[in-house]
């Protein structure tokens, strides 16, 4: 289904929000659109809700699997601003938030559901799940100069980093983590400070009065935590070629950047035992 806008989309289709969980993916552009559709309809979401201009055009037989709402998701603060509009609406609700040319993986995603995933989760009391983007590219920029290539794709293997997170006072904050890593660690000098972490609360229950704010992170402190007190919790990995793209769209940096590929670089399997070997994400207790 198409829908002008959110505003006609929650008036015609109420009864998509009452139960989740929910994908809200973003599409910043047509790049591998078709392809970030298929993988979270495979991984079990109740609905996937698209927000994209108009004139992006989706195969007719997907299109039918989705709902698709209009929208220009530039400048970037549009999309928190949308997201915090669901939030809003859906109180209760688990939902997942990524862009095109990103995958969502968890462990075991190859034969569990995400409404498994979070069922399990949300019995160990936690309402966000940490995920760690990993970033993909191609390898060779000859072939795709764009930097995205799903079936030659490759990940850094190592040089990931965790950094204590303060507050404005300085002292550093329980349970959570500023991590780096991957295309933003290697090219930081193309890249702004502000966007170099690599953590996203890419899943979350919402709740009435919570915000997603402009640097991925919630106001409720306890959504950033990566695991709860007791014992380490679930994580995930959002793999992701949008660094690719943007370091090789940029004018400023595309010139300088011949290859991605490095010593530690490895062919990305499209498997979440690789990820979990790699101390990507966590499994937890779940077994």
């Amino acid at each position: 289904m198409r829908y002008d806008s959110l505003e006609h989309f929650q008036k015609w289709a109420p009864s998509t929000l009452a139960q989740g969980p929910v994908a809200l993916l973003f599409a910043e552009d047509d790049v591998e659109l078709d392809s970030t559709l298929r993988h979270h309809l495979r991984l079990g979401f109740k609905s996937v809700i698209v927000f994209l201009p108009d004139q992006f055009a989706l195969e007719a037989e997907l299109e039918a699997k989705i709902h698709r709402i209009t929208l220009n998701c530039a400048p970037r603060d549009v999309v928190f601003d949308t997201v915090n509009r669901v939030i809003k609406a859906a109180p209760g609700v688990w939902f997942y938030y990524g862009y095109n040319a990103e995958y969502l993986f968890y462990p075991f995603c190859e034969t569990r559901s995400v409404e498994e995933l979070l069922a399990f989760h949300s019995e160990e009391r936690r309402d966000s799940m940490m995920a760690h983007v990993v970033d993909l590219y191609a390898d060779d920029l000859d072939v795709f100069p764009n930097g995205v290539a799903p079936n030659h794709a490759m990940l850094d293997s190592t040089g990931y980093y965790a950094h204590a997170r303060h507050d404005s006072e300085g002292r550093p904050l329980e349970r959570q983590l500023d991590m780096s890593g991957g295309l933003r660690w290697r090219f930081e000098d193309q890249i702004p400070y502000e966007r170099r972490r690599i953590d996203r609360v890419a899943l979350f229950r919402a709740r009435k009065g919570l915000l997603l704010q402009p640097d991925h992170t919630f106001n409720e402190p306890e959504y950033n935590t990566y695991s709860c007190p007791w014992h380490h919790n679930l994580s995930a990995a959002v793999c992701s070629f949008r660094a690719a793209k943007a370091l090789k769209s940029n004018s400023g940096s595309t010139f300088d950047i011949p290859s991605f590929r490095w010593c530690k670089s490895v062919p990305f399997e499209w498997k979440s035992e690789q990820l979990m070997d790699l101390g990507l994400m966590e499994p937890g207790q779940w077994f």
